[in-house]
């Protein structure tokens, strides 16, 4: 079987190239539910796009109807414009509301900014309640994310996470025997949330938001959420419930979306490279030790200050981009990241 897998994944590590990923789209009541936020949530016509509004009420949100223990689960996002300072936009994974104390969470969320600054983005993993060892990475993008929706998207297998940004992988988090029960373990429900975030998501909560901008309105499409559908079991109960899921992870491990080929891996350190302005990896001020997955070089490591922030990348003001010949804003692909600098 160990071969026959492995020979599936080589075969497609060289038929896998830059197209889109093969992946099956649902509409809203096939997979999710309202959470909260009441007439805030606003799903369209034909079920398959949810706005997500926040004004000085309320925020809002929805949660998938099953959890699942691993899978891929992706959306595509188009972020609220003008002044976003203090609102904060996710789309994760968690089981918190089951394990109160030892919860299990993979994070995509969106900071705010103050207008013309840049929205920023973080990526976060916690297993089994690490809160205080929290494995935050921060970016920026290549493109406006509030001019188009753009497709966000988590892999979670029992041996790697993956987070993507428009099918390019931008963060892969392998598995190790040292990282023991840090690497979320538990099936989770998938969310989509948004919400007054004034305390901290801009300027370290120096920046409020201000409701005279509202409502925010995060725009939700293309969802897909493909793995095994799982009650938010025990941990004793667990292997029961990965033998369900065998075939499951199986399909999973062989997608292209998780044959991490060359083009991707390069794909991948230059969007990090160009991109990424803080990783807990060189976060030597919070962390006396580097963390088990963490892959770092002496030469890496010159680029980050000691509390994990870029010596290199920096944010710029909206209003400094690139102009087209027509005076439209010149439009940044992820397949071209050196473009954008």
């Amino acid at each position: 079987m160990a071969r026959v897998l492995i020979l599936s994944l080589f075969l497609l590590s060289i038929s896998v190239s830059s197209r889109a990923f093969h992946v099956e789209t649902i509409s809203f009541d096939e997979g999710y539910k309202h959470l909260f936020g009441e007439d805030n949530l606003v799903v369209s016509a034909d079920r398959k796009r949810a706005n997500l509004v926040l004004n000085r009420y309320t925020g809002s949100g929805f949660i998938s109807s099953d959890y699942y223990m691993h899978g891929y689960f992706s959306a595509s996002i188009k972020l609220p414009k003008e002044n976003t300072a203090g609102v904060v936009v996710a789309f994760y994974l968690s089981n918190g509301d089951v394990f109160e104390k030892n919860h299990d969470e993979l994070d995509w969320e969106f900071l705010g900014n103050k207008k013309g600054k840049e929205w920023r983005v973080q990526t976060n993993i916690y297993g089994n309640g690490s809160t205080m060892r929290g494995r935050e990475e921060r970016y920026l993008l290549p493109f406006d994310p509030t001019d188009a929706a753009h497709r966000y998207s988590i892999l979670w297998t029992p041996n790697v996470i993956i987070f993507y940004i428009d099918d390019i992988p931008i963060r892969e988090v392998i598995r190790t025997e040292a990282m023991g029960s840090d690497f979320p373990s538990k099936p989770m429900a998938v969310y989509a949330t948004i919400w007054d975030g004034s305390a901290w998501a801009t300027d370290g909560g120096k920046v409020k938001i201000n409701y005279k901008y509202s409502p925010f309105i995060a725009e939700f499409s293309e969802l897909v959420l493909k793995g095994c559908t799982s009650a938010p079991i025990q941990q004793s109960q667990m292997s029961v419930d990965l033998d369900r899921c065998a075939s499951t992870e199986l399909e999973l491990m062989t997608a292209d979306f998780a044959i991490m080929t060359p083009k991707m891996r390069s794909d991948m350190r230059r969007f990090r490279e160009k991109k990424m302005t803080y990783t807990v990896c060189y976060d030597a001020v919070r962390y006396q030790s580097v963390f088990p997955e963490c892959d770092n070089t002496p030469e890496e490591q010159e680029k980050f200050w000691q509390w994990g922030e870029s010596k290199t990348v920096k944010p710029r003001n909206r209003s400094s981009k690139r102009r087209s010949p027509r005076g439209q804003p010149a439009v940044a692909s992820l397949y071209n990241v050196q473009a954008v600098v």
